[in-house]
């Protein structure tokens, strides 16, 4: 089947704006259903929909939760390996990281190998909220990614991963 196909059938088609007045109908996509990035970025909403109803409630943002999670797995993770690792330039790391540590989810901490380096650390209230989230995390996906079989899952996740490393060409 021609991946213009398969993505036009399996793109999902944009909620339409409430208004007060009859359903609008839906619009014609093909001129983008073709494109893998007109299709990552629905399905994107979709997620984040998913991550809001899900971890919303502990007042934590995607990126703050990349953040607690990777400093949670890397503990001697620094400032600017976190930015490389979510792409977020420094400026605005050092933003999020204030917030957080006003929060009194992560503290800075000079590293004693490097004392240029600044390694971030869950504090104890952090650790706590990583833990609650991460369980949270497990099944919040579940209703967005009903359609795939596990297998499916497994491979879009794959597929994904590698495109986001930049090794997406085909062998």
């Amino acid at each position: 089947m021609p991946a213009s196909k398969s993505l036009s059938s399996a793109a999902p088609v944009a909620p339409a704006a409430k208004s007060s007045s009859a359903p609008a109908a839906a619009l014609d996509q093909s001129g983008l259903s073709h494109l893998v990035g007109y299709a990552s970025t629905l399905a994107s909403v979709l997620l984040k929909k998913a991550f809001q109803k899900h971890l919303g409630a502990l007042k934590l943002k995607a990126v703050e939760f990349s953040i607690l999670v990777l400093v949670d797995t890397n503990p001697e993770v620094n400032q600017k390996q976190l930015g490389a690792a979510i792409d977020v330039a420094p400026p605005n790391l050092a933003m999020i990281l204030d917030r957080m540590v006003e929060q009194g989810w992560v503290r800075r901490e000079r590293s004693e190998r490097d004392r240029r380096a600044q390694l971030i650390r869950l504090t104890p209230e952090g650790q706590a909220l990583t833990t609650r989230a991460r369980k949270i995390a497990l099944s919040m996906e579940a209703e967005a990614l009903k359609n795939l079989s596990a297998a499916e899952q497994a491979m879009l996740l794959e597929l994904l991963q590698r495109v986001a490393r930049g090794r997406g060409a085909a062998r």
